[in-house]
């Protein structure tokens, strides 16, 4: 048995509508050892967003509960669940969300700057070589394309070692070869540090080189599968 890093426990998500109570999640269980990969997969609406962000600390629960890297995050305020996000989580959005005002590596500095690491530099170098933006570390965001920015996002999100990677569509704005590129990045990552892969994703080539995948439908984990 390994070490469980993320569990959830009777997860659901209910909000409030014109119509009435909208339940965009129905209760799920799940849980996920260090070195685990998972991805949520369906279509567009079924929930799969909203499960990262629950499962991540974004958003809180209607019931249910997540525990990551053993703290429960219901019991917690909002600064303590950005503590435990800040130390244990690291996140791949769609858009990106790199800082305009710094270069590449810049970017991928700051994490491990925060964490006051002396060794920022050369690793953040390291890193966005592997991605392979060698020539364009003092780039900024607005120099680069859109697949460049997502790899920039992804060197950062593995520069401070996160025991959890929480990733929205991590090669949905990459063509088909830098995205096969990423995807063996992203694995090689696992494997070497670790890291637990949490995927949302439509690729569904990316998502069967998952050890685990669970599909939802209106909300409704219709698995979980293993592939």
């Amino acid at each position: 048995m390994g070490e469980s890093i993320l569990t959830a426990q009777n997860l659901s998500k209910v909000v409030p509508s014109a119509e009435g109570e909208l339940i965009i999640l129905h209760p799920l269980n799940l849980e996920l050892n260090k070195g685990d990969s998972l991805a949520i997969v369906g279509a567009s609406g079924s929930g799969k967003s909203t499960l990262l962000g629950l499962l991540a600390g974004l958003d809180l629960p209607s019931s249910g509960e997540v525990t990551l890297a053993g703290r429960a995050l219901s019991t917690l305020d909002e600064d303590q669940r950005a503590r435990v996000r800040a130390e244990h989580v690291g996140f791949v959005f769609q858009s990106f969300q790199l800082l305009d005002s710094l270069n590449a590596l810049e970017n991928v500095m700051l994490p491990m700057e925060l964490e006051g690491r002396k060794d920022a530099r050369e690793q953040a170098r390291h890193l966005l070589e592997r991605v392979g933006l060698g020539q364009r570390l003092s780039h900024s965001p607005r120099q680069l394309s859109g697949g460049e920015q997502q790899r920039v996002a992804i060197a950062r999100a593995f520069a401070a070692n996160p025991d959890v990677l929480f990733a929205d569509e991590p090669t949905g704005n990459l063509d088909s070869h830098t995205g096969e590129r990423i995807t063996d990045l992203l694995f090689e990552l696992n494997k070497e540090r670790g890291t637990t892969l949490v995927l949302v994703t439509h690729d569904e080539r990316l998502a069967h080189r998952c050890r685990r995948l669970i599909r939802l439908e209106a909300g409704r984990m219709v698995g979980p599968l293993e592939p």
